[in-house]
């Protein structure tokens, strides 16, 4: 309790200026324009960081680790300000994110982290997190749009089972359906996923990310979507790749074009083609040994 009561006295930084209007997203389009920033006095994450995302498109951002592609999610949310002392904004639909109502900002935005809280609450609770007033109509087609049906079947209390620390553990991957649901239920016009699947086997990986797709593209008002990925191959159908490395755009394409330029971008390629071929010769090697184990254990 004492933790708790010390956090609360905690100066709030980040909040709305005085008389801040609502923010208006009528696009979606993002503006980073000659953004500085950094967690500690001297060590620049992002530097002189500027790209745009276009309205309604699928855009990945990709680098090595510490290039800061999580960070530009954090800073589109407000969890953390820019430097004031430098002409520089993030901008939605042309309007400096500093300068709208913060609620508003957030709610216009929703997330899909990489690892996903649940609370010690029923499934239902979990989903209906997102959006306190759904009705049981738009959480049941929530459930189903992102699979979670299947799962809630084989519930002892169904969708009313508690989760969490104290209720039944489920998988990586139905937590990660559960995070999907929010954001989709949310009916946010930007969505950000940030490694959203790369704690995941490849074969879960996959099925959250054909849901994912599938989910988006069938949407009557298409969304702007922010994917910062690890694992090149889940990102190749994105309309725009941005490449960062030192907390600089380096580049900017599409994965062919990207490819084709023969720069960082089909370095890393190269690199994470090597290693899944390794991967998969791995996998393929452990799957014989068990096949001649249970041979041999079958002939005894």
């Amino acid at each position: 309790m004492e933790a708790l009561f010390k956090l609360q006295k905690q100066p709030i930084k980040i909040k709305s200026k005085p008389n801040a209007l609502p923010i208006k997203v009528d696009k979606g389009e993002i503006k980073f324009e000659n953004v500085d920033f950094s967690y500690v006095e001297g060590r620049k994450i992002l530097n002189g960081c500027s790209f745009t995302i276009p309205a309604g498109k699928k855009v990945a951002i990709v680098g090595p680790s510490g290039s800061g592609k999580s960070t530009i999610l954090r800073l589109l949310f407000r969890f953390y300000d820019i430097d004031p002392s430098k002409k520089s904004s993030i901008q939605i639909d042309g309007q400096d994110i500093r300068d709208v109502d913060l609620d508003s900002l957030r709610r216009e935005i929703a997330v899909v982290p990489q690892d996903t809280p649940l609370f010690n609450a029923s499934l239902l609770e979990n989903l209906r997190y997102a959006k306190p007033n759904a009705s049981d109509e738009e959480i049941n087609d929530i459930i189903y749009r992102v699979k979670l049906d299947n799962l809630i079947r084989s519930l002892p209390e169904g969708v009313h089972t508690m989760v969490g620390e104290r209720g039944l553990m489920i998988s990586g991957g139905e937590k990660q359906r559960v995070a999907i649901g929010r954001a989709v239920l949310k009916d946010s016009p930007i969505i950000g996923l940030d490694e959203a699947t790369s704690a995941l086997d490849t074969s879960t990986e996959q099925e959250i990310l054909n849901t994912l797709k599938d989910i988006l593209a069938n949407e009557k008002v298409r969304r702007t979507s922010i994917w910062v990925a690890h694992r090149l191959r889940t990102i190749m159908d994105a309309d725009k790749i941005i490449v960062l490395k030192q907390g600089t755009v380096v580049e900017e394409g599409t994965h062919k074009e990207l490819i084709a330029k023969g720069g960082e971008y089909a370095k890393m390629w190269e690199i994470q083609e090597v290693w899944e071929e390794e991967d998969v010769d791995i996998l393929e090697e452990e799957a014989k040994e068990k096949r001649e184990e249970k041979e041999q254990q079958e002939t005894k």
